[in-house]
């Protein structure tokens, strides 16, 4: 078998060749400090390097996407925070992006921001960039529940970030929110809530607090110095945003997402639909439609190999037609689209639709929001029909 120059390159970076995208997510690592609960790849910098990022984005797409081809319906920044990039360092990677991709005209391009990064200057230069849409980690509008996350910013600031995205000409603004913290922080959730519904934000994402183990939090929770929260706490706050939030006219479209209408993140949809998408930059993940792959993590590592013209990847996996269609089952159920009911899907889910955990419409099983509780064990029920999928 002949393999010209091209594909040669695609192989050895380790993906297939002439992939078509229209999603791309950029990890961006770079954060202040690391929070209490934060398990994700960051890399903390008094001073960060934005020129030295940006030419690392650069070298990894020439090694590993220059036979893709790049149609960007979505693009997303996450992290990290990507806002510590700062207004020059945003446009810098939107430039080499723009350079070797088409970014439709109705594209969403989504930048997680921290609230202190929000001010009108910023949010002026975001847009110029073509940033249209901001994610800004509030998590608390309680100054002693920031605190215990390690969080860089106070409540006054978090509600300032808002008005500051709007007035600097980005409506599209959600915020994230954590719920179920240990009870001895003394949080009161319904507050949070009252004061996130006074913003009146097309967009939230409510996350519960998870323990991992390699984090402060799941260090304390080892040595006992903290407790979880207790499962009905999870529960009756989890159902607390779920009635706060769609009392106010935002649709509960996934799990731990709500939108308004017209609002809801198309760059996740992607993800939820298992539409092919690319991932750049630490420890980001990428999906082809077949295979899966993921980046080194370490921020120093990656920027080594990629500047060395090397494969960033660390490990891939070809999901099997089981592994797929059980990914499949999982992803339709924790949307409010859900999956088809056929007759052997509804004959298994009678007991659900009785517990109040899912209703049948329009010929699709949708859980509802105490079938999202149950989420992980009502799906694993499914997966001996999988194969139907």
């Amino acid at each position: 078998m002949c393999v010209d120059g091209r594909s040669q390159k695609a192989l050895i970076a380790g993906v297939p060749f002439g992939v078509r995208y229209e999603h791309l997510y950029v990890h961006v690592p770079f954060c202040a400090r690391r929070c209490t609960y934060c398990d994700f790849s960051i890399a903390v910098r008094p001073s960060v390097p934005a020129r030295e990022f940006a030419e690392a984005i650069a070298a990894e797409w020439a090694t590993r996407h220059a036979d893709s081809f790049f149609e960007l319906r979505t693009l997303y920044f996450g992290g990290g925070t990507p806002s510590k990039l700062g207004a020059d360092g945003v446009a810098r990677v939107m430039s080499l992006i723009r350079e070797r991709a088409t970014l439709m005209d109705s594209a969403e391009v989504t930048l997680e921001a921290n609230p202190e990064d929000v001010t009108v200057e910023a949010v002026h230069a975001w847009r110029r960039a073509g940033i249209n849409r901001l994610s800004i980690g509030v998590q608390s509008f309680d100054d002693r529940v920031l605190k215990w996350m390690h969080r860089t910013h106070d409540a006054q600031r978090a509600t300032d970030a808002v008005r500051a995205a709007r007035d600097g000409g980005i409506d599209n603004v959600s915020i994230d929110l954590i719920f179920a913290v240990p009870p001895s922080v003394g949080r009161e959730w319904r507050s949070d809530l009252d004061m996130a519904v006074a913003l009146r934000l097309p967009h939230m994402s409510v996350y519960g607090l998870t323990v991992e183990l390699r984090t402060p939090l799941g260090k304390w929770v080892a040595r006992q110095e903290a407790t979880e929260a207790p499962e009905e706490s999870f529960e009756s706050e989890f159902l607390a945003a779920h009635d706060a939030l769609t009392g106010c006219g935002l649709d509960h479209y996934e799990v731990s997402n709500y939108g308004a209408p017209g609002k809801h993140s198309r760059h996740n949809w992607s993800y939820w639909r298992r539409r092919p998408y690319a991932g750049l930059g630490p420890s980001a993940h990428e999906f082809d439609g077949l295979s899966r792959r993921w980046n080194t993590e370490a921020f120093a590592a990656w920027e080594s190999l990629a500047a060395a013209g090397s494969s960033t990847i660390e490990g891939s996996e070809v999901l099997s037609a089981d592994q797929s269609a059980s990914e499949r089952v999982y992803l339709d159920l924790r949307t409010s689209d859900g999956l088809d009911a056929t007759a052997d899907v509804f004959a298994r889910t009678a007991p659900w639709v009785e517990n109040g955990w899912a209703e049948v419409r329009d010929g699709r099983l949708r859980l509802t929001a105490l079938g999202w509780l149950r989420l992980d064990s009502l799906s694993t029920d499914l997966t001996t029909l999988r194969s139907r999928y």
